[in-house]
């Protein structure tokens, strides 16, 4: 199965991130949507995540916008919005291992698919201007 078919759908998303340098864990609880680009796009998906962050006693809507190019190959380029270049993401084997550039910080994500219907990505975050691990829970809903 190639990468955009298997993540095409609805997914509830659990994320924590944990800031090394203050300590602060912040948690975000939410959902996303893979759908394929409408008739007369071009070849994709849209991902779209919404929900609530929060740390301590505050609390905020929060959410993301992305956009998945597939390959030849199966994997997906994945673009932020305005579209900026992301990360690439091939789960085809079930794991995968990507950086994504912003310096001057060091992003590493893995992504490891745990079953059919959830997967597990983890961002190591290091630099100058940020040291922080987040873990991210995807797991299909109806």
């Amino acid at each position: 199965m190639d990468t955009l078919a298997l993540l095409l759908g609805r997914w509830r998303v659990e994320r924590r991130v944990l800031d090394h340098r203050t300590g602060d864990e912040t948690v975000f609880a939410g959902t996303a949507v893979v759908e394929e680009a409408r008739s007369g796009s071009a070849p994709g998906a849209t991902y779209v995540e919404d929900g609530e962050l929060s740390r301590g006693e505050h609390r905020s809507p929060a959410g993301r916008r992305l956009t998945y190019h597939p390959r030849p190959d199966g994997a997906l380029d994945v673009r932020f919005a305005d579209g900026r270049r992301f990360v690439d993401l091939d789960l085809r084997s079930g794991a995968w291992e990507a950086h994504h550039p912003c310096a001057p910080d060091s992003y590493l994500v893995e992504t490891e698919v745990v079953s059919p219907t959830s997967f597990v990505e983890r961002w190591t975050v290091r630099g100058p201007a940020k040291s922080y691990d987040a873990t991210t829970t995807y797991t299909r809903t109806p």
